[in-house]
């Protein structure tokens, strides 16, 4: 039984590569799992409440329902065009995960592990976290993100975390769950620092779930992590045996290494908190970088999954996420380096094995190949390939997917360096046609092994090759030719080929937002020179009818000169409090018509916050002074 998880992906923003990573390890998992036979199941989905959503929807002219169920949709359509084969989407705005979490908050206060306090501290809006003074970094910002973060002082549920310091260290080492390995001292040495009790409920805003109605006390809004973490229970509908809940605990929990904390201590004494079984395993992988750089908005360079894909395709995409880097590490995204691996590997290892082998079938035996005699000429070579498919088996099994398809190039490498040792179409000139055919038997073997194994991280091509040798990946030719070590005998025929070189970058360059120095346009003296800055004096200044932001100035000038000026300050002035000061005026700007008034000239204001504020002499100075 095969319980595998992605994250609840967190709606404040559309789908990038963290996420696709997560979701395509989750996804090969599960095929290698129901490849086995075991019964699996599969959950991804989306996290939609919190301070976060609340803001990103106002900012966004939303309400938060209407723009969590847009941003869910892009991240179901974009895993439904991807091909992941997820069995259960979940949402946190689904009725059966509130009533869920409602149940689980009341089953822990009834245990006493829940108590009413009060809160104060610094939280980060953008991690969804709390943190002490001593936690954060320089200014108060946020340890984790670096942004800046709220000092807030609220009533508040607590949870007892601290109580539950000593069990979950004592799980670490008995159970030993954390992927990869090296991530568990990180998280005994933040919980050996001492938990302290978590606050659970906020007061300081309305999007997320109430507590139960049995408290009474329904201005608080629960968590969100209390919320979030709580589906991987009410999606299988648990607390109602449902059909699924069997499937209850994870075999594994995969998360970006930003979250490992919450899923790994949070998680965990929540389970501990409502007696229920815990999880095998909680794995945590790195972030990527594109060409050695965070990938941020800003600096242009974010790879969007579905470009991506559509660039190159969506096998190469997933083969180069998971051969590119070991699983935990962080890893950069160069595109030189993923059209090399399509090439060297996909093409020239993959793709080509397939063409020699069916070229050959087809020259040497009608397409037919044998498998009969493979044992008298290539013991030691089945013996070598056999080693690496089990290596390979064990590296996806603890998640090292780089590893796992290391190994499995390393048998097909082995095939095509077989051709080139034992020269098939000089043996055949020889006469020794039993040993060439032979030796494409193994290939052929090899090929289809490699590709049961392989079909978990690339479905589409292992079914194209099964296609062409003539066979079907199934769970009882993984049982057939991996485990009981069988040969197979195979029809041939011709192809397409599996894979093409890829001859150029097909991503958009990168084109970094300018900053906010490189917009302003420089200018030289001369430039300079021409603008011509004068003071003026406001001998009237009234509303424009049928507009709230424009008032209508005359302005005096040298030698009683006046002029009508119209400025965009109505919001933030009475038009009587101007008259009689001293303004600062563009003179030598070109007349213009705005809202049906002459304007001659432009009445200089610095943008102070939300106001603009006129820009005045320090004092009274000749009207039509020049400024400079």
């Amino acid at each position: 039984m095969r319980y595998i998880t992605t994250p609840i992906y967190y709606v404040n923003d559309v789908p990038h590569l963290g996420h696709t990573y997560t979701t395509i390890i989750a996804d090969t998992l599960a095929r290698f799992y129901r490849l086995q036979g075991e019964q699996t199941l599969f959950l991804t989905g989306t996290d939609e409440h919190g301070q976060k959503i609340e803001q990103a929807a106002k900012q966004r002219n939303s309400n938060p329902k209407t723009y969590a169920d847009k941003i869910s949709a892009e991240f179901k359509e974009l895993w439904d065009e991807f091909n992941i084969t997820y069995d259960i989407y979940a949402r946190t705005t689904d009725e059966r995960h509130i009533k869920c979490v409602q149940t689980m908050f009341m089953k822990m206060f009834e245990k006493g592990d829940i108590y009413k306090g009060t809160y104060e501290g610094h939280y980060c809006v953008s991690c969804e976290s709390f943190f002490t003074q001593s936690q954060l970094l320089v200014n108060n910002t946020c340890p984790d993100c670096g942004k800046n973060t709220q000092l807030v002082k609220e009533e508040s549920y607590f949870f007892r975390l601290s109580k539950y310091e000593t069990t979950i260290l004592k799980w670490y080492e008995e159970a030993d769950p954390i992927l990869p390995k090296n991530k568990k001292n990180e998280l005994a040495n933040f919980v050996q620092g001492g938990l302290k009790d978590l606050s659970i409920t906020r007061t300081s805003f309305d999007w997320g779930i109430t507590l139960p109605k049995e408290m009474n006390d329904e201005k608080h809004i629960i968590y969100v992590w209390l919320d979030a973490l709580f589906i991987y229970l009410s999606s299988l509908d648990y607390l109602e045996n449902g059909k699924n809940a069997k499937f209850f605990p994870a075999h594994i929990h995969l998360v970006g290494k930003d979250i490992l904390r919450f899923h790994a201590v949070y998680w965990i004494a929540f389970l501990m908190s409502a007696d229920l079984p815990l999880p095998r395993y909680i794995g945590a992988h790195g972030w990527w970088t594109r060409d050695g750089e965070k990938m941020s908005k800003s600096k242009g360079n974010v790879i969007k999954p579905k470009e991506l894909k559509d660039a190159y395709g969506i096998e190469p995409m997933r083969y180069f996420l998971l051969r590119e880097i070991p699983f935990g590490n962080d890893g950069d995204f160069n595109e030189v380096a993923f059209i090399n691996r399509v090439n060297s590997e996909l093409c020239n290892e993959l793709g080509n094995l397939l063409s020699r082998i069916v070229g050959m079938s087809a020259k040497y035996s009608n397409s037919s190949i044998q498998s009969k005699d493979i044992k008298e000429f290539f013991t030691s070579e089945l013996t070598q390939v056999k080693e690496y498919l089990f290596n390979a088996i064990a590296f996806l099994e603890n998640v090292q997917t780089s590893r796992y398809l290391e190994e499995l190039f390393k048998a097909l490498s082995l095939a095509n360096s077989s051709i080139s040792k034992y020269e098939p179409w000089n043996l055949i000139k020889s006469g020794d046609t039993k040993k060439a055919n032979a030796l494409v038997a193994l290939c052929a073997n090899i090929l289809a092994r490699v590709s049961v194994l392989l079909s978990p991280a690339l479905p589409q091509s292992c079914e194209k090759i099964a296609l062409t040798l003539g066979f079907k990946i199934t769970s009882e030719n993984y049982q057939k030719l991996i485990l009981d070590d069988q040969l197979l005998s195979f029809q041939s025929k011709s192809c397409e080929p599996l894979f093409t070189k890829i001859e150029e970058v097909r991503l958009k360059p990168v084109v970094q937002e300018p900053t906010q120095e490189q917009k302003i346009q420089k200018i030289k003296i001369d430039d300079f020179a021409k603008i011509e800055i004068k003071i003026a004096l406001v001998k009237d200044c009234q509303n424009i009818e049928g507009s709230e932001k424009l008032l209508k100035f005359i302005l005096e000038l040298e030698n009683g000169e006046l002029r009508q000026v119209l400025s965009g300050i109505a919001k933030y002035y009475e038009p009587q409090s101007l008259i009689g000061k001293q303004v600062c005026l563009l003179s030598n700007l070109k007349k213009a018509k705005i809202f049906g008034h002459e304007s001659d000239g432009m009445i200089l204001s610095a943008k102070s916050g939300d106001k603009l504020v006129l820009i005045s002499p320090e004092q009274l100075v000749e009207n039509g002074s020049i400024v400079s």
